[in-house]
């Protein structure tokens, strides 16, 4: 395939794999980028500078094709040393990150220095002007169906995506509920030039993260997703379970909820040990209503191909109906 974002990214096909905490891994990114698309490493998966710059080496003896690194930048009470990991980005030779977060602006002038190509990640056509506007190289627009924080606003991508498409210069990569070649399909007819999908390469073999987890988002319907934090107006959605089922419970009593009431449930290493350990209910998961779509546990490459088989299949198919 040839578009705006396969020629930026250097890879087969315009499909990018989301950064997603705890499983954006050498094994995850190096499978994706061996299959044609661009596997992306998290950087804030690695607790320190040096784990990254580790990790980034793990991942080019894993793999000789492009891959990129995630930095999601926000301000925090006690923020990570991002300065740190973006020299560490740039010292490594890295030449996409994926930035998201209203701080990542401080650092894009750094990293466009050093030649950087950044996919900004935003859930607001407005944000993503501003974003153009500060010459990053493709916007990653982010549907209401997206895993993890979809904004406050509720566009879903049928609306978003064009919308993005229709005032942008740059390219457009669709992100939010796309799992199959049906789904790439309609984001290039919407105006996208490329894809971004992170819960469907939860469900991969290279995925790194625990069996029971993958069968659980095989076994999800599109209806086995929960919004958590929507009273405190930071919505994700995340994996329908029992934590998660508690934790709305908590925001919708009368009079709601503070933060702390429910940080137990929702902490981060909470999470981690559920992926860890393969249990579907014992913490926060991230995850997209594209589980109503995953039917099965794929190689990278055995997806990636179907995926783009289907995709031609599908536009072919739609272009037949006018006689």
């Amino acid at each position: 395939m040839k578009t705006r974002v396969t020629e930026l990214l250097g890879t087969r096909y315009p499909i990018v794999q989301g950064g997603m905490q705890w499983v954006g891994l050498a094994e995850m990114a190096a499978g994706v980028a061996n299959a044609g698309g661009l596997g992306m490493l998290t950087g804030l998966s690695q607790p320190t500078p040096e784990a990254l710059a580790a990790e980034i080496d793990r991942c080019r003896s894993m793999t000789d094709q492009p891959f990129g690194v995630n930095m999601t930048i926000f301000p925090t009470i006690k923020p990570p040393p991002y300065a740190e990991y973006i020299d560490v980005i740039i010292d490594k030779g890295v030449k996409v990150v994926e930035t998201a977060g209203n701080k990542a602006v401080d650092f894009m002038p750094k990293m466009k220095a050093a030649g950087i190509k950044i996919i900004h990640k935003c859930v607001a056509v407005r944000h993503a002007l501003s974003a153009e506007k500060l010459g990053v190289d493709a916007i990653s627009i982010d549907g209401f169906e997206c895993a993890g924080h979809p904004g406050e606003e509720d566009i879903p991508g049928l609306v978003l995506i064009p919308a993005a498409a229709r005032v942008l210069k740059v390219p457009v990569i669709a992100s939010g509920g796309i799992g199959d070649g049906r789904g790439m399909a309609a984001a290039l007819v919407l105006g996208a030039e490329g894809i971004n999908m992170g819960t469907r390469f939860c469900a991969t073999q290279e995925a790194p993260i625990h069996e029971n987890i993958k069968r659980a988002l095989l076994q999800a319907s599109e209806r086995d997703t929960n919004l958590i934090f929507r009273s405190l107006k930071n919505t994700a959605r995340v994996l329908k379970n029992t934590v998660s089922d508690e934790v709305v419970a908590t925001e919708r009593r009368p009079g709601g909820c503070d933060f702390a009431e429910i940080r137990p449930l929702v902490a981060g290493t909470r999470g981690k040990a559920a992926l860890d350990a393969g249990d579907p209910q014992g913490g926060i998961i991230t995850a997209g209503m594209v589980v109503g779509l995953i039917d099965d546990i794929p190689t990278c490459a055995e997806l990636l191909e179907r995926m783009v088989a289907e995709c031609h299949q599908r536009l072919g198919a739609a272009s037949g109906y006018f006689a």
